[in-house]
């Protein structure tokens, strides 16, 4: 008999680097499994305990508590070096990862890695400002169906055939691009046969692990990565990421089917942050965005990149909203937000005299749209810890309750600084 499922899903409201990080380790302690179901290394996840930093790419952040397992599900995409020196990583930091990576996971082969290089060249003004980690020439490989698994490394007749078929096609449209690429295939072939065996021990079929884990009524929480706006399909195309980063893509990126889910988190930060290319209708000019991202240490965890910054934008929260289908919000960073005399929040755009309040597919009207500000009041004193909601300043409590109001969807968990004890429930 199935008992009562107990599924949680925390995921990216914005474009990505809202502190999803942070909020998964606070509830990592509570789960069975921790999960990421998409995206590769070019993600990035920082998280801070009794003042110990850990920079993570692949693996879970609920890989700092001793009792959950985490898991790399089949629609994570892998470079078995960079999972290698974070298990290494993790290590060095005290911690024996408990691990299990999906078999059917597609892995990044150096080839794809130039590819991304020569493909951001190529696109110009429609690139997405790739962290070139190979993330998109993987996914196109896994769609042309002839994509490399993690089981595949494990059997060399298998990973021989076909690494001979993805090597040749990759390397004949790098040399089309006069791009160049020098590894052989036989390096390549060699050196992946002894990554996997690195990473036998981890390699598994996690769909049936997690469906038995459902059926026990076990806690499980799924962990996104980049944000719902860097969708593959909802977001600003094609200045997106590589994969489909909302809620639905659960079910194809772990194999445990939706319906069995009872919560879906939607992070968001008090303003808005942005890495990689794309039109950004509230960004603040450069001058005003130093401050701001400095208060914020607004650099990306993967690359260091600086952050574009700008305010709160409720056109793309509601988005979020909807085709998550969020259960609640968690918005992060308000802290930040102190000492600012005046709040901008963004409540629809203006697209060729007309109001919009919801994200348009047109690239056209995204590029043409100007923010429509309200203009909320901001705060200088610092929330009391101990004494919990009642504790903010009346201020923030009127900007969260806008908020909620405006997108039709609870706040119930704030977060006003890096640490996991600086977290305040609402309820």
């Amino acid at each position: 008999m199935t008992k009562t499922s107990n599924v949680s899903v925390i995921i990216g409201a914005q474009w990505g680097d809202e502190g999803k990080g942070k909020i998964t380790d606070v509830f990592a302690g509570e789960a069975a499994y921790v999960v990421r179901f998409q995206g590769g290394n070019n993600a990035g996840h920082t998280v801070i305990v009794n003042g110990k930093t850990f920079k993570l790419h692949l693996i879970p952040s609920g890989v700092i508590y001793d009792t959950p397992i985490s898991v790399i599900g089949n629609g994570v995409v892998i470079d078995p070096k960079a999972l290698i020196d974070e298990i290494n990583y993790i290590r060095k930091k005290g911690i024996e990862p408990r691990l299990m990576v999906s078999d059917r996971a597609h892995v990044i082969f150096p080839y794809h890695i130039a590819m991304d290089d020569a493909l951001t060249g190529h696109q110009g003004d429609l690139a997405a400002g790739s962290t070139k980690r190979g993330i998109a020439p993987v996914y196109a490989d896994k769609m042309y169906r002839h994509g490399i698994r993690m089981t595949d490394l494990l059997e060399p007749d298998i990973l021989k055939e076909k690494l001979s078929t993805a090597y040749s096609f990759n390397c004949r449209i790098l040399k089309a691009m006069d791009f160049e690429f020098k590894e052989t295939q036989e390096s390549i072939f060699e050196k992946y046969l002894e990554y996997g065996q690195t990473l036998k021990s981890y390699i598994n079929d996690v769909s049936v692990v997690l469906s038995q884990a459902v059926k026990d009524g076990k806690p499980i929480l799924f962990e996104g990565a980049q944000g719902m706006s860097l969708d593959v399909d909802h977001g600003i195309y094609p200045h997106t990421t590589s994969s489909n980063t909302t809620a639905g893509h659960i079910s194809a990126g772990t194999g445990v089917c939706y319906r069995n889910i009872q919560r879906v988190i939607g992070i968001a930060k008090a303003y808005v942050s942005r890495v990689g290319i794309s039109p950004f209708p509230t960004e603040l000019p450069e001058n005003d965005a130093k401050a701001l991202r400095d208060k914020g240490n607004e650099y990306g965890t993967t690359t260091g990149r600086p952050r574009r910054v700008g305010w709160l934008d409720l056109v793309q929260l509601r988005q979020a909203v909807r085709v998550n289908g969020l259960t609640e919000i968690t918005l992060t960073k308000l802290d930040v937000l102190t000492g600012f005399k005046e709040l901008p929040v963004c409540t629809g755009y203006k697209v060729d005299g007309r109001i919009v309040t919801e994200m348009p597919a047109s690239l056209s009207a995204y590029r043409q749209a100007e923010p429509i500000y309200e203009i909320l009041q901001g705060w200088n004193e610092t929330p009391d810890l101990d004494a919990g909601y009642d504790g903010l300043p009346s201020a923030m409590k009127t900007y969260i309750s806008y908020i909620e109001n405006a997108v039709d969807c609870p706040i119930s968990i704030i977060s006003v600084g890096p640490q996991r004890h600086e977290t305040i429930f609402k309820q």
